[in-house]
């Protein structure tokens, strides 16, 4: 990639930065383009060049969202900290998304985490399953997890829990509980034991 090429992906990796900070923060529908050219820094005709219109950018913002937390998801796995560590920030993780993001915001990600074919279940095919796995295998092995349990039945349940979060009338309820389901799936209704 020539110089001139890395900065055109470094000024649209900047707009997106930008919108979706605050889409966090404000939602959706508040945010103007205007406001977004200035936290990126750029012009507004700059971001249509990008992105051709508010609804283009805000769909690209959402796979760069998924990206980004795919990305962090994928450096805690591989990460040398001990197991119990990994859980830990996976749930801190989960928390202080749910405490920062925006509710029109995280609507819209569920709406279109609910659509057939959507860019999240690409990316759980892809990678997160594969993760979930080395995860798992890791637990097992630091007798975290118990090595009789299948991946598969793992999986399953991870699959329950995917499946009902992307009805609508489920996803309207869930970011207050983000915390306190990621504890459920980790440590079940019994709660973390101290080993």
């Amino acid at each position: 990639m020539d110089g001139f090429q890395r900065r055109k992906e470094q000024k649209k990796r900047n707009i997106l930065e930008a919108a979706l900070t605050l889409f966090m923060e404000y939602g959706i529908s508040k945010v103007s383009i205007s406001e977004i050219a200035k936290e990126a820094n750029v012009s507004q005709v700059t971001i249509y060049n990008y992105f051709e219109s508010k609804h283009r950018l805000i769909h690209e913002v959402f796979i760069y969202y998924v990206d980004k937390a795919s990305s962090n998801f994928e450096k805690v796995i591989y990460s040398d900290i001990p197991f119990p560590e990994k859980i830990q920030k996976i749930i801190f993780n989960k928390k202080e998304v749910a405490n920062q993001i925006n509710e029109e915001f995280y609507q819209y990600l569920m709406k279109e985490y609910s659509t057939e074919g959507n860019y999240i279940e690409k990316i759980y095919v892809q990678k997160a399953v594969p993760y979930f796995k080395i995860l798992f295998k890791e637990g097992k092995e630091q007798g975290y997890i118990d090595p009789h349990m299948s991946d598969e039945a793992i999986l399953f349940y991870v699959q329950m829990l995917k499946d009902y979060i992307q009805r609508e009338d489920v996803y309207q309820k869930v970011l207050p509980l983000t915390e306190d389901i990621t504890n459920i799936f980790f440590y079940g209704i019994i709660g973390k034991q101290e080993k």
